[in-house]
């Protein structure tokens, strides 16, 4: 039997049946619903937290992950738990909450540079503006990839090839076939796209 299309079972849908449920319960308040949530999800946030701390040269103690992981389980339910009434199933939901958690941790680890708080940052990384430069390229990189979604597969492709992946538009001509002239004004009809 097909179950109805609604906000969280769009048409194409990747959200499983398991996760459709998880979410209405978290969404209707339900704390069996919340604990589920929260026991499913915890141990991939810590990863995501270890793992994004690593890739900067970041020393994360178990209090700081734990720190990261409790941001990143409030985000999800601020706002009327704007984030998850945000999922549309157009990927898995764990793969949705990496990429929240990721930019989540990587905007938390950016105020912890900028604050100078030296017990997650070593005071070498502390005074590098080449590095604070790479955590905001990477908060950039997670904005962009979140805004992926309301482009067209050949338009995402373009722009992750331009700006995420930094190849020029002789590099994107010979990959993709493009012409040369077509590839600017492709990227601005992109980039307004994800714009609105």
């Amino acid at each position: 039997m097909n179950e109805p299309i609604s906000p969280h079972n769009p048409p194409g849908s990747l959200a499983t049946p398991a996760d459709r449920q998880l979410l209405a319960a978290c969404l209707t308040g339900d704390p069996a619903g919340w604990n589920a949530f929260v026991d499913r999800f915890s141990g991939l946030f810590a990863h995501v937290a270890e793992r994004t701390a690593a890739c900067r040269r970041m020393p994360l103690s178990h209090a700081d992950r734990d720190d990261l992981v409790a941001d990143v389980l409030l985000a999800c339910v601020r706002n009327d738990a704007a984030v998850l009434r945000a999922y549309a199933g157009r990927a898995s939901l764990p793969t949705y909450l990496t990429v929240v958690a990721r930019r989540i941790v990587v905007r938390a680890l950016v105020r912890r540079l900028e604050s100078g708080d030296r017990t997650t940052a070593p005071v070498t990384l502390a005074a590098s503006p080449a590095h604070r430069d790479d955590l905001a390229r990477a908060v950039d990189r997670d904005q962009v990839e979140s805004l992926l979604h309301r482009l067209d597969s050949d338009e995402a492709k373009l722009v992750r090839m331009h700006h995420l992946e930094g190849r020029s538009y002789g590099e994107i001509s010979r990959l993709t076939g493009m012409p040369l002239g077509s590839i600017g004004p492709a990227l601005s009809r992109a980039k307004a796209k994800m714009r609105a």
